[in-house]
């Protein structure tokens, strides 16, 4: 069968017979039908969304209009980031004044890996403790690990903050 559609002449009944004994699928024909003067003036909205008022079409085109003039930075200037200091009143200026829960658990479990692999502990170890994880959480509360918590915002800007001056 070939892509090229056949010729067929409407006056020849010859062709009309054919069409029965072989019928061809054909797409679905789309039905013209004549629109009547009240469906010209109602435009058709698209999947049950309501049309819009004069009022309504007017403020978009006023929003887009102010959309258009915006200006664009095609270029961001280059961003040098800066290390606050931890000295004076405030002291920690990024994030909370106390470890997040996500500081905590990098600082225990690095801990923890450091004295299970035979690193000495920095306290006397309490009888209570089982494991190194027990070890190296008493370790965190009484503040004894020597590191530094870097904290950093989205702009590359950074401070460095002792585990000591944390509550």
């Amino acid at each position: 069968m070939s892509d090229e559609p056949e010729e067929v002449s409407v006056d020849t009944e010859e062709v009309q017979a054919e069409e029965e004994v072989a019928p061809v699928v054909l797409p679905p024909e789309t039905e013209t039908v004549e629109v009547t003067s009240e469906e010209e003036e109602k435009p058709a909205t698209k999947r049950g969304k309501k049309e819009l008022s004069p009022e309504e079409l007017a403020e978009q085109e006023r929003i887009q209009k102010i959309i258009a003039a915006r200006e664009i930075i095609e270029v961001d200037p280059v961003h040098e980031p800066i290390e606050y200091e931890t000295v004076g009143k405030g002291k920690i200026m990024i994030g909370p004044p106390t470890l997040t829960r996500f500081e905590k658990a990098r600082i225990l479990g690095a801990r923890a890996l450091q004295l299970s692999l035979g690193a000495p502990p920095f306290i006397p170890v309490p009888k209570e403790v089982a494991t190194s994880l027990d070890l190296a959480y008493t370790e965190l509360e009484k503040r004894v690990i020597p590191i530094t918590i870097k904290r950093v915002l989205p702009n590359g800007d950074f401070q460095n903050i002792p585990i000591d001056l944390f509550e």
